[in-house]
């Protein structure tokens, strides 16, 4: 149990020490990953796309 309790103090301490980003920073950040994910799921949906309908075309 000593084990555990010393385990979740140096996380609390470790914690204490990391620097977190301020409220600006962190909207940004969210706008640019949820961006990119769009981005990519866009993209990745118009490939999916293409590659069915040229499936489609050989297979027919």
């Amino acid at each position: 149990m000593n084990r555990l309790t010393d385990f979740f103090g140096g996380v609390g301490r470790e914690m204490k020490k990391v620097s977190w980003p301020k409220k600006k920073e962190l909207t940004r950040y969210t706008v640019i990953v949820l961006a990119t994910v769009t981005i990519m799921a866009v993209f990745f949906a118009v490939i999916d796309l293409g590659i069915s309908s040229i499936i489609r075309l050989v297979l027919e």
